[in-house]
């Protein structure tokens, strides 16, 4: 089977549109781990490249000015800044700089999440502490600060980068990880029902194996293989024969984020490659 990411058509990301004229997206994990696509450099990408004014936060300043400067390469606006996910104050700073350099915020993308893999019995409460707070306890946060925001202007779009591993085992021990990560769909799913009456969605995108810089720099040793056997792996476990990469989860977020997806909210949209309904392999 023949990976259409080898042939360069997905990796070139996203044609412009106007889905997103006129809004403001404010993306938290926006910047890239490692030389490659990350998922929350290819959703900024592909927010700008839609219409958007991007807000491209991330706990490193340096990760999110690559990201904005790819915007600005490309004739986009962006705006880099140092965000602490956990942190009241940093957030709403940058929610406060969306209105006073952009007019507002209809978008808020969170795409934080850290993990450890391995045998749970060596997480230590202090990792698991950790874990649970930039899975869950960021996506209060930032929805907290978000939220008065969008009333603003009429309504908004709340999103959640969510995890397979949210509803599945996949072969990789990841438990502080995977359990966090479901609670975060049902995070999305609750604020949905809360807000929905301001004109506010909320969805998670629950992405499957995906080929980005992280999992090179990450997961290599938890799998105990080399990089190119790693891969093969991952690849094999997929139905469709190879790994998904960042822009399949940003051409999601484009569609979820936009008016076309006005009448989705509370949910949870799988973007897998078929292995959520596949036995492992």
């Amino acid at each position: 089977m023949t990976d259409p990411s080898a042939q360069g058509g997905r990796h070139a990301g996203p044609a412009a549109g106007s889905d997103l004229e006129g809004k403001v997206c404010m993306v938290v994990g926006g910047g890239s781990i490692a030389p490659g696509w990350g998922i929350g450099k290819a959703i900024c990408v592909a927010y700008a490249r839609a219409g958007a004014k991007v807000l491209v936060c991330d706990r490193s300043l340096p990760a999110a000015t690559e990201t904005a400067e790819i915007v600005r390469g490309e004739g986009g606006s962006a705006l880099p800044l140092e965000v602490d996910a956990v942190d009241p104050d940093s957030v709403q700073a940058a929610v406060d700089a969306a209105a006073r350099e952009f007019g507002g915020l209809d978008v808020l993308h969170n795409n934080v999440g850290i993990g450890k893999a391995g045998e749970s019995s060596k997480t230590s409460p202090q990792e698991w502490r950790a874990i649970a707070d930039a899975n869950l306890l960021a996506l209060h946060i930032s929805a907290q600060c978000a939220i008065p925001a969008m009333k603003k202007r009429g309504g908004g779009v709340i999103l959640t980068t969510s995890s397979i591993t949210s509803k599945r085992f996949i072969g990789l021990p990841h438990l502080a990880y995977s359990v966090t990560k479901a609670a975060a769909n049902h995070f999305s799913r609750c604020l949905a029902v809360e807000y929905a009456a301001d004109g506010i969605r909320s969805n998670a995108l629950v992405a499957g194996l995906i080929d980005t810089p992280r999992i090179r720099v990450t997961l290599q040793k938890t799998y105990g293989l080399d990089e190119e056997a790693m891969v093969e792996r991952r690849n094999r476990q997929v139905p469709l024969g190879f790994m998904g990469d960042g822009w399949d989860i940003a051409n999601a977020a484009v569609f979820l984020a936009s008016d076309k997806a006005r009448y989705i909210t509370g949910t949870e949209l799988l973007i897998d490659g078929g292995l959520s309904v596949a036995a492992r392999q």
